[in-house]
């Protein structure tokens, strides 16, 4: 039977990819982790990073929302192009992106999704989580990604292993941190570091010295609470600045 869509409609994923509020956390952890992980050199690279440093990463939360909402012939597309723009990027620096920082970003948008989702709504049942692994890690594996793990109890234990092996504090943490707070200024930026320890590992938190705040813990109260009572979109230019609302917007109009 020819598969009409990347994502089975219905699914916990299109549940999870279609809400704002965990799409903001997703990204929220996700900029943690490119800070910190050992190939972002690779972001510097193309020199898109510093200069847009938001816009950087909700393009990498964009790809991954558009092959999930894409029928199965658009997503594959989506993932040649992908592949096509890193192959770009790897002849333009005559070197090859390391297979385990492809892993890296798979596995955190994996994880995020579960933290996220648990965290803004409701806890997930096993075979929920084991249905967001095999859509992840079917990306990967049309990615050209080898050797990834067979279900979600062996990721979990590999997810742990990339986090101590890939996450390292360094010029380019401090640098990207500097950008993240002058891109948002004090108040969102004191907010993405509330989010951010109270989401991201806690190797990464140690790294980031990441404490957890009773502030942080009633703002993301507050937040689960205005996503409770519809009034979410209302926070939206206090969360990002405006020029970054087109993507929210275009998150809350995906099919749930």
């Amino acid at each position: 039977m020819i598969r009409q869509y990347f994502v089975s409609q219905g699914s916990i994923v299109r549940e999870i990819w279609s809400r704002q509020d965990v799409i903001l956390f997703i990204f929220a952890g996700s900029a943690a982790e490119f800070a910190l992980n050992k190939a972002v050199d690779w972001l510097y690279f193309t020199g898109k990073i510093p200069k847009d440093p938001l816009g950087r990463l909700l393009s990498t939360v964009d790809y991954a929302r558009g092959i999930i909402f894409a029928t199965y012939d658009d997503a594959v597309n989506v993932i040649n192009r992908i592949n096509s723009i890193h192959g770009g990027v790897e002849a333009a620096r005559q070197a090859k992106i390391p297979d385990w920082a492809y892993r890296d970003v798979l596995y955190m948008l994996l994880d995020y999704s579960v933290k996220a989702y648990e965290m803004v709504q409701r806890k997930l049942t096993h075979a929920e989580k084991e249905e967001i692994f095999s859509v992840f890690t079917e990306m990967g594996t049309l990615m050209g990604l080898q050797s990834l793990p067979a279900n979600y109890k062996e990721w979990v234990k590999e997810r742990e292993m990339h986090i101590h092996t890939d996450l390292v504090l360094s010029n380019y943490t401090q640098d990207l941190y500097q950008q993240y707070r002058k891109h948002l200024g004090f108040v969102r930026y004191e907010l993405l570091l509330g989010v951010q320890a109270a989401l991201v590992p806690n190797h990464a938190a140690t790294l980031l010295q990441l404490k957890h705040k009773t502030v942080y813990k009633g703002l993301i109260a507050a937040y689960k609470y205005a996503t409770y009572i519809k009034v979410d979109r209302l926070l939206d230019p206090i969360v990002l600045p405006g020029k970054y609302k087109l993507n929210l917007m275009a998150a809350n109009a995906r099919p749930a």
